[in-house]
């Protein structure tokens, strides 16, 4: 949900809803161009403008999505823990490093609750083993993210159509490796599932399998709230099964976006001259990438479609028309109750399941 797709605007609209709003962090100095170009200093000050923002606008619960890979994830984090944001929550590879930026003493006495991303039961376990080392803790939450999911992934092509990675099958997994963790020190730690859920019946599903909830992204694009430009959330009601593909990003993993006159010059091997104002992702060789992804992932945010590209999960083809946040969320409590035994449709369907990623 990054560059720009999640901000104030959505996140609030969602925590004032009863779910998780989310702000991506990804190039968030970029949507305020009055601060400047100094890039480290333009990001943080962004974000917490986003973040005050998004207060001003809901008495909801928050959260921001940062990107591990980020060159300033450190300075990000420790914004929005001053900030005293209610959730972080790290993508982009796991979290198995000491930013400078965060002390150990910060690790343990803010309230925000911090949620790595990951994509397996291994991963959920390296995680805690590291944690439980290093800063004699351990996560809140998980988050697991299917194939299904948009945006970049963490699998390889040739994964992600086999059937045990499929996420009902990489929820047990996960659910296990984070028992003895959760056991040992006493605590809860949540698992949420993502990528491709779609309907109230999807939410019934996962947390029947025993997720604490779920992560929802591309249906959330297509709200009238949403922060991108009309022509960003039209490329998703115009989209077709086919449009989904999966590409190779300049920072060297493979994501699913919808097919597009951009991307197939991509493919037959157009160059974008790459000017890099600064690196501000760590994997990225920008002088050797076809283009710069930060700048097409605004682009298109912005609606120049010629120029960039959408990232969208799997099931984006199913969306057909743009509502309200509340309209979405009413239409997924509804699909959610009628799952329910008929003799338990008298207590209310659980009003947050859900969690607008970035």
């Amino acid at each position: 949900m990054g560059v720009g797709i999640s901000l104030s605007g959505l996140a609030s609209a969602v925590a004032n809803c009863g779910g998780i709003g989310v702000i991506s962090a990804t190039g968030i100095g970029s949507q305020h161009p009055e601060l400047g170009d100094r890039y480290r200093e333009t990001n943080s000050e962004a974000l917490r403008l986003e973040i005050r923002k998004a207060r001003s606008l809901t008495k909801g619960l928050l959260g921001v999505n940062i990107l591990t890979a980020l060159t300033d994830y450190g300075e990000l984090a420790q914004t929005a823990f001053k900030e005293g944001i209610d959730f972080i929550f790290l993508g982009a590879g796991l979290p198995l490093h000491k930013p400078k930026a965060i002390p150990d003493e910060t690790w343990l006495k803010v309230l925000t609750k911090v949620v790595p991303i990951v994509s397996s039961g291994r991963a959920a376990t390296i995680v805690c083993r590291y944690w439980e080392k290093t800063y004699h803790m351990v996560p809140d939450g998980f988050v697991l993210e299917g194939p299904m999911a948009g945006g970049h992934l963490g699998f390889t092509k040739a994964q992600l159509d086999l059937p045990e990675y499929r996420l009902e099958n990489l929820l047990p997994e996960v659910l296990a490796a984070v028992k003895p963790f959760s056991e040992s020190f006493g605590k809860r730690i949540s698992v949420v599932a993502g990528g491709g859920i779609f309907t109230g019946e999807d939410i019934h599903k996962f947390l029947a399998l025993g997720a604490d909830g779920v992560q929802m992204a591309s249906r959330f694009v297509a709200t009238h709230e949403c922060d991108a430009s009309d022509a960003f959330k039209q490329s998703y009601l115009k989209s077709r099964k086919e449009d989904l593909v999966i590409i190779d990003s300049p920072v060297g993993l493979p994501g699913r976006a919808i097919r597009n006159p951009f991307l197939d010059k991509v493919s037959s091997g157009l160059k974008h001259p790459v000017k890099c104002p600064w690196k501000c992702l760590l994997t990225c060789d920008f002088s050797s990438a076809p283009y710069c992804i930060a700048e097409a992932l605004l682009k298109a945010k912005k609606g120049e479609l010629e120029s960039g590209f959408v990232f969208a999960g799997a099931n984006a083809y199913r969306i057909d028309k743009i509502v309200s946040v509340r309209q979405l969320i009413d239409s997924l409590l509804e699909e959610y109750a009628r799952c329910i035994e008929p003799a338990a449709m008298t207590v209310p369907p659980p009003v947050r399941p859900l969690m607008m990623p970035a």
